[in-house]
């Protein structure tokens, strides 16, 4: 092309009015973001390019109308269309960020979250137009969702806040309108908000080397022949009536809390809103965004390794989650080990067996005449018994996760912890593996009875999950306390010797002779590491528990079998629950051997 023909086409660019070259590119940026909004979880190389496509095209709208600004105005754009612009920005930041599990997306996505609630995008004419007061509703629930995953509660409830005498003001402005799907995100998320309340204001979920070991200081199992990494999970929960927040569930955002890490030296801030100053700032992947304080320094330290990605299925079908887990299982690297993470309900052969003693007694013994029926009805109850469900029961086995389904997945390293009363189907597994034996964390089949705690103050969500993930808040509210009624001298006492016991017995675990393959190969990995030396907690502290103490459905399994040296009735863990039970002053309310207790009392007499 000439230079004379470059000149021509350059005058005639400037020619075409800004505010149609706008309009253009908004038409382009919506038509890219409708596509990667509907694009499944399990076509993630497909997502990545496309991400990066739509961000383009969003990074060059941004520029375009700051650039513009004035002209912009005088041709009609109105302040909720920029805000409109910087909430998609956050929202595909925050997509990207629940794809890969890079903390630079979360801080990014809040970044602009920030900015259009702090200027007040949405504003002008909210009470006028239905339409746009639907736009700061859908914005400040999603802003919602970013900020419980950033762990920054204090917007959280500035938000709700907002949210709630925004809906007031809408029904009096609409009084034609029906805001009740509303009105149950408000209830969805103050119901969140108390049940997790009383795990606030204590350590982080997520792995902080202020307190836990550092990746390099672990101790390594000499005689593992190989030394496997968490570099996927896959967390699945589903119960009826649980509470959740959108399709997030408290199981589901404590693991997702507690497999990442947390900032180096600092925990996340609490303090007040940041403040957001006028000007331009770029942002990740060279996006413009608002000038402000580089938040993403807080949530990363490039001395840490990366996240693991995780995957978070809320309710899916059977089909779109075995879609998505063949696809995390292609993609899983050489080194790696996938975490598998169901928290559903389940039914067992023993509550089929009450359903059945229901059923009128003619009918019965009229099936127990025909044989046939008989063994065809054993066959039904086996397999109904070996099912957790990810959906609605109502429609039987089409929402069951049974354990042959995970056999095709057993080809790569595969770390189970299900959570269900249907946990114990799963020990089908063991023995049946494809290629690699599976890693099993099994939860109880039977909650804590409620007889055993006082019911005005049980916890929300799983226990075994919240042992998992939060073990020590887990102990005391097992022994009937809330965490707030705990002095902080006493929480900090039982804090520290919980993780120096955890310590020690991961110490026991490398240095063990008889320790499973299984184990070893996954025992270097912080993450798995921690998962399981919490599990050896949890077991102990239910099979010392008087309230359960010689129950088997009580207590959690693992498989393969971990060393004798950390089982509840080993002197390191009876040591460990009496200690802690002692400083809560709840040692009445465990049963342990002779042997522990004089050794305690003779340890308080020297």
């Amino acid at each position: 092309m000439s230079q004379h023909q470059q000149n021509s086409n350059s005058s005639n660019n400037n020619n075409i009015p800004v505010s149609e070259v706008y309009w253009t590119l908004v038409a382009k940026a919506d038509k890219k973001f409708s596509k990667i909004r509907d694009l499944p979880y399990y076509q993630r190389n497909r997502y990545d390019t496309y991400f990066y496509k739509v961000f383009k095209v969003y990074t060059q709208l941004w520029k375009f109308q700051q650039e513009n600004r004035q002209k912009l105005v005088e041709a009609g754009l109105k302040r909720w269309e920029i805000g409109d612009i910087a909430s998609r920005i956050g929202q595909l930041y925050f997509g990207q960020y629940m794809r890969t599990s890079e903390a630079n997306y979360l801080s990014e996505s809040y970044i602009f979250y920030e900015a259009v609630l702090s200027r007040e995008y949405f504003k002008d004419g909210m009470f006028q137009d239905v339409s746009l007061a639907s736009k700061q509703l859908r914005f400040l629930a999603r802003f919602m969702t970013v900020c419980l995953v950033l762990n920054r509660r204090d917007m959280v409830y500035q938000l709700v806040n907002q949210l709630k005498m925004l809906l007031d003001e809408c029904k009096r402005a609409f009084q034609e309108t029906d805001f009740k799907e509303w009105k149950l995100v408000v209830q969805e998320i103050v119901k969140f908000l108390k049940a997790d309340s009383a795990f606030m204001n204590t350590r982080p979920l997520r792995y902080s080397v202020v307190l836990d070991l550092h990746p390099d200081c672990l101790p390594q199992v000499v005689e593992a022949k190989r030394r496997l990494r968490l570099r996927d999970t896959l967390l699945c929960s589903y119960h009826p009536n649980e509470v959740k927040y959108s399709e997030l569930t408290l199981d589901t955002f404590r693991m997702l809390q507690c497999l990442e890490w947390e900032p180096s030296g600092s925990f996340y801030q609490t303090g007040g809103i940041p403040p957001s100053g006028a000007g331009t700032g770029i942002g990740q992947n060279g996006a413009a965004g608002p000038s402000r304080v580089n938040y993403s320094q807080d949530i990363s330290d490039p001395t840490l390794p990366p996240n693991p990605r995780k995957t978070i299925l809320y309710r899916p079908s059977v089909t779109n989650f075995l879609a998505v887990l063949a696809t995390i299982c292609e993609e899983l690297s050489h080194d790696g080990v996938l975490l598998l993470y169901l928290s559903a309900a389940g039914r067992s052969f023993m509550s089929r067996a009450v359903d059945l003693e229901a059923t009128s007694t003619s009918s019965l013994n009229s099936d127990i005449e025909n044989a046939n029926t008989t063994s065809t009805r054993e066959d039904c109850l086996s397999e109904q018994s070996s099912c957790i469900y990810i959906g609605s029961r109502g429609t039987g086995g089409v929402n069951g996760i049974y354990p042959c389904d995970l056999l095709p997945f057993t080809r790569r390293p595969l770390f189970l912890v299900i959570d269900s009363d249907g946990s114990k189907a799963f020990t089908a597994l063991s023995g049946s593996e494809k290629g690699e034996p599976v890693a099993m964390l099994l939860s109880p089949t039977i909650s804590l009875p409620i007889s055993a705690m006082d019911s005005s103050r049980q916890p929300s969500g799983s226990s075994f999950t919240s042992f998992l993930t939060v073990p020590l808040q887990a102990f005391i509210l097992m022994l009937g306390f809330a965490v707030s009624d705990i002095d902080m001298d006493m929480y900090g006492k039982a804090e520290k010797l919980l993780s120096s016991s955890l310590n020690a017995w991961g110490l026991l675990l490398a240095a063990s002779d008889n320790l499973n393959p299984v184990w070893s190969q996954t025992l270097g990995d912080p993450f798995l590491r921690r998962l399981i030396l919490r599990f050896i907690f949890c077991r102990a502290a239910l099979a010392l528990y008087a309230p359960t103490f010689n129950k088997i459905e009580f207590l959690p399994e693992c498989i393969p079998c971990l060393p004798d040296a950390v089982l509840p009735t080993s002197a390191a863990c009876q040591r460990t629950v009496l200690q802690l039970a002692d400083i809560f002053g709840a040692t009445s309310k465990f049963s342990f051997s002779k042997e522990t207790v004089l050794s305690i009392n003779r340890s308080q007499e020297n």
